[in-house]
């Protein structure tokens, strides 16, 4: 009997359904977001609210297709619920794309759109900026709910997220030297800074005050001169590199501030330092190049908990803004990563097995506890509705 072609699309349909649900099965609940009025098309993962509401940064950019941007948001929001626990904040992972080229298509309505679909998942998702989108963006949303952190300083919120990724990269630094070289100072070692952006530009502004000796690259001119004043100022030695020759320098750390995906089969061959420590997102290409570093005799810090100083403020000006709170609890990534380096060696395991083992311990033991209260409604913090 041949099948009409009505139940063949039909049954067809349904696979493509079904697969879609297996590709988000990890997650709590995807939203789709789209505004013909505005041009708003958008999508909202929310992974895990296990420690609490889902938060994580809308970035916006130019997808060449919408599985492409699911599989962004899918991959980012799951990596911030690994954030979220490795840095001990009552929230969960979430993350938001918006479709469109960030130097063409913004308009105020069009964030405003998206904060209203925000606003209607009533706090279960708070978010902000991240690639291609900017604090003046999120203004515009911040008029449609309050579900929106890292907002300047004059309109409530607590103003640079750079300036605490910076100093919880600094934390990293002196707990690798320490795991290496048995002491947490600075000074006596070289690094290569791969991106002077705030990030970076602060990061080696640090090391240089301490006396330590620099490898650079970045593609700001600007930047660069901006650090070789600095490096004159405190006699400290620096050197500028080609971006693809940071690679090879003789440095003992590699820090790693602007691309995600520069740790693969063609970097690795040409890294001959002691550690990659840096605050770029998503660092290795794939898994197995963490363990490619460790065969290596390479330390690799985790990414998700050097850069996490810029989270651990806006999960804290949900609560109101406290610069010594979150520098107090930026501190605390020192000894994150030092149980992380502990807990990899004890177990013949790569430091992003021992990252994610710690994190999913962590959310384990807190989704029981939590599973008595409601997410804003905590006994001790009252999170910003």
């Amino acid at each position: 009997m041949i099948e009409s072609a009505t139940n063949m699309t039909d049954k067809m349909k349904a696979t493509i359904d079904m697969n879609l649900f297996d590709k988000i099965r990890e997650h709590e609940q995807v939203v789709f977001c789209n505004d013909d009025a505005t041009g708003l098309k958008a999508i909202i993962a929310i992974h895990s609210t296990k420690l609490g509401p889902a938060l994580g940064g809308c970035r916006m950019f130019p997808y060449d297709s919408v599985d492409d941007a699911l599989d962004d948001v899918l991959r980012l929001s799951k990596g911030m619920t690994y954030k979220c626990a490795a840095v001990d904040v009552d929230f969960g992972g979430g993350k938001a794309v918006i479709i469109g080229d960030p130097n063409k298509d913004k308009t105020p309505e069009l964030f405003r759109a998206f904060g209203q679909y925000v606003d209607s998942l009533n706090g279960r998702f708070y978010t902000g900026t991240d690639m291609g989108t900017t604090t003046d963006d999120f203004i515009h949303a911040l008029k449609e709910t309050n579900c929106i952190v890292g907002v300047e300083e004059e309109y409530g919120g607590s103003g640079d997220s750079s300036v605490p990724t910076a100093h919880g990269v600094i934390y990293s630094l002196q707990a690798t030297n320490k795991t290496i070289w048995g002491t947490d100072h600075l000074a006596g070692k070289s690094y290569a800074i791969q991106g002077l952006g705030k990030v970076g530009f602060k990061v080696a502004e640090h090391l240089l005050q301490e006396g330590a000796d620099l490898y650079v690259t970045d593609i700001n001119q600007l930047a660069i001169e901006r650090l070789l004043e600095k490096a004159r100022e405190v006699g400290a030695g620096i050197k500028v590199v080609e971006s693809n020759e940071i690679y090879q320098t003789n440095a003992d750390v590699f820090i790693p501030c602007a691309f995600g995906g520069i740790i693969n089969d063609q970097t690795i061959q040409q890294l001959s330092v002691k550690a990659v420590v840096g605050s770029a997102n998503n660092q290795l290409l794939n898994l197995h190049h963490g363990k490619m570093l460790q065969d290596k005799g390479i330390l690799y810090a985790p990414d998700y908990i050097v850069n996490s100083g810029g989270l651990i403020q806006v999960a804290d000006e949900l609560y109101s803004p406290n610069k010594d709170r979150v520098l107090k609890k930026t501190k605390a990534i020192y000894d994150s990563l030092l149980y992380v380096y502990d807990h990899s060696q004890a177990h013949g395991i790569t430091t992003v097995e021992a990252a994610n083992i710690f994190c999913e311990q962590r959310i384990n033991a807190r989704s029981i506890r939590n599973s008595f209260f409601s997410h804003t409604n905590r006994p001790k913090w009252t999170i910003r509705k």
